[in-house]
């Protein structure tokens, strides 16, 4: 069995029972397929005229003569009905049968698809979801190589492919190739000769089928890649939107949309233009089979006289009906090679290696009691060195400002403390216990961010709070609106703390939208907060604002300020200049202004309230 089936066919274990029910009437199903075209031989029997008197009820012997056992008894049966109520009625009660047959044959298989429904879409639904909750786990590192749309395309696009191919697969799996089976024995028992003659040509049809699809998984998977491209081209086409306007790049974003759609395009049409021909190509084979039957079965009619016409009819409909599950079936290869390509890139994403997790036996921490310290660490980005032999002490309630150009380390001190990416060398602790070895969601819980990209999302001012305090009560979201500087506009707002405020809260201005950023950090009440450039992306007023705010949430707790501005870290207990990943210098504001370095050269390139 292919190893990306026999992956993606474990998220199908809690639906098994629909399973069970769905292969128990593909059963009945198949069974019934063939008994419907076995039934017709009675009923042209009698049309023809042809059946065997037989006047004495048949005794069963053994299983070998079986076949002469049932054979004999119908033409009793037709023999004697039709004697006693006439040919006419004996006509209608074949044709009542018949009728059943096919009826009970069509409710099993409207059974089989009602329970195989459940299945598929079970299996659709906690496969988004693992791939959605696995998104989640990642680290940041992982989208920082992946494009976003690529992911969007695998967790949207790709998994229905699965449904749609290797799902598919589940309805054909039984019922197709026991309709086959089962109409195979009612064939061999009609006629043995005329079934090992028709043999020779299935053998022939199945290779010249198989060797239409063999590209068929890498189309899949380039055109796979390339949608994942253009939905990339889309995510950031949407979220840049004005920097595209103001540079007059419509074209060129266009231009690119368009390249990798006309590719995406070409691919799509190989693709399918591949799996269309595999239907008619397997019928066309059929008809030739059905073609060479008749001319042989013909022959054992007209001929050799081993053969009625009325059973040979009932053969002819039981090879044609061959056809339909092997159409379904060749139909099915071509998709599992579909379903091959997108279940390797959802099993990608699925099976990444998460390398930043809790140990097993990771330490529960509630509390920030002693200090924070960095000792001597190092970190680099794939190749590029951004700390080298880092060290810090931060004690309880106090709070430190990080300063430097651009592109000196100072986020990435942020990043690693919350564990957003790990270090390569030393340690980083707190209370004397290595971040590493904490429980994930305890150290989180005991860190608040403020980011200078107030990240908001589509939903209500109180929801967006609520992400630092689930159980949190309106007054609280208030309270912490308040600190936050907040409360004012909110207050003014139509529906106060319920009014939604957009996509990426674009009904809000920046300094609002930062703001509440602030506010919801305030709700959570960590015992150590972490600033990274809160105020570098606002104007002067609305600075202020936030800047207020910041002080009134700093207080009583543990801070580390990320600035480029340096009028918004000047009160910092303590200040620490960075410069290519290593500190240059640190002290107080007053003792930095003194030293003449290179605070004070970066002070002096700014105005200082």
């Amino acid at each position: 069995m292919n190893e990306y089936f026999k992956k993606i066919i474990y998220f199908a274990k809690p639906y098994k029972s629909y399973a069970y029910l769905n292969i128990f009437f593909n059963i009945l199903y198949a069974l019934f397929s063939a008994l419907s075209f076995v039934a017709l031989i009675p009923m042209m029997t009698v049309l023809f005229g042809d059946e065997k008197k037989i006047t004495e009820k048949p005794v069963y012997t053994t299983l070998g003569h079986a076949k002469e056992y049932l054979e004999d008894y119908m033409s009793y049966f037709i023999t004697q009905h039709s004697s006693e109520h006439g040919a006419q009625n004996t006509l209608m009660i074949m044709a009542a049968v018949i009728i059943s047959l096919f009826l009970l044959k069509n409710l099993f298989n409207y059974w089989a698809m009602y329970f195989i429904t459940f299945l598929r879409n079970g299996v659709l639904k906690d496969i988004r979801n693992a791939m959605y909750k696995k998104s989640l786990e990642l680290p940041l590192s992982f989208f920082s190589e992946k494009r976003k749309g690529d992911v969007i395309s695998r967790i949207t696009s790709d998994v229905l492919e699965i449904q749609h191919s290797f799902l598919s697969i589940l309805e054909v799996l039984v019922r197709e190739p026991l309709t086959i089976v089962f109409t195979i024995i009612a064939m061999f028992a009609i006629s043995t000769e005329l079934t090992i003659f028709v043999f020779i040509f299935v053998p022939v049809s199945g290779i010249i089928i198989s060797k239409v699809g063999k590209t068929l998984k890498k189309s899949s998977q380039k055109a796979s890649e390339e949608q994942g491209y253009f939905l990339s081209i889309i995510e950031e086409s949407l979220a840049g939107l004005k920097v595209i306007k103001s540079f007059n790049s419509e074209k060129t974003f266009n231009k690119k949309f368009q390249d990798s759609t006309q590719s995406f395009y070409e691919l799509n049409n190989t693709i399918l233009n591949r799996q269309n021909l595999s239907s008619p190509l397997s019928e066309f084979l059929g008809i030739v089979t059905i073609a060479v039957l008749l001319v042989y079965g013909g022959h054992l009619v007209l001929g050799e006289g081993t053969l009625t016409s009325a059973s040979f009819i009932a053969y002819i409909g039981m090879a044609y009906n061959i056809l339909t599950p092997a159409k379904a079936m060749s139909k099915a290869s071509y998709s599992l090679k579909r379903g091959d390509a997108a279940a390797e890139r959802v099993l990608q994403i699925l099976e990444e290696k998460n390398p930043i997790t809790s140990k097993d036996n990771a330490i529960s921490k509630k509390s920030f009691d002693q200090q924070i310290t960095v000792d001597n660490i190092s970190f680099k980005y794939e190749d590029e060195n951004v700390l080298q032999d880092f060290s810090l002490n931060i004690q309880k309630g106090k709070s430190v400002a990080l300063v430097g150009q651009s592109g000196s380390g100072k986020s990435t001190i942020a990043n690693l403390l919350t564990r957003f990416w790990d270090i390569n060398e030393g340690t980083i602790k707190i209370d004397n216990t290595d971040i590493r070895d904490l429980d994930m969601e305890d150290l989180r819980d005991l860190i608040g961010l403020v980011t200078q990209d107030s990240i908001l999302f589509n939903d209500t001012i109180k929801n967006n709070l609520k992400l630092g305090k689930q159980d949190a009560t309106d007054q609280e979201i208030i309270e912490a609106l308040k600190v936050a500087n907040a409360y004012e506009f909110v207050s003014e707002l139509p529906k106060g703390i319920e009014t939604n405020i957009g996509d990426s809260g674009n009904k809000l201005s920046g300094g609002q939208k930062q703001r509440l950023s602030i506010a919801r950090a305030v709700l959570k009440n960590p015992p150590i907060m972490i600033l990274d450039e809160a105020t570098s992306a606002l104007d002067t007023e609305s600075e202020k604002l936030v800047q207020i705010a910041l002080e009134n949430m700093m207080k009583n707790r543990t801070s580390i300020v990320i600035a480029h501005r340096l009028s918004t870290i000047q009160n910092a207990d303590h200040i620490v200049v960075m410069q290519k990943g290593r500190i240059v210098e640190q002290g107080s504001h007053e003792q930095l202004l003194n030293n003449n370095g290179t605070y004070s050269k970066l002070v002096s390139l700014q105005t200082l309230d």
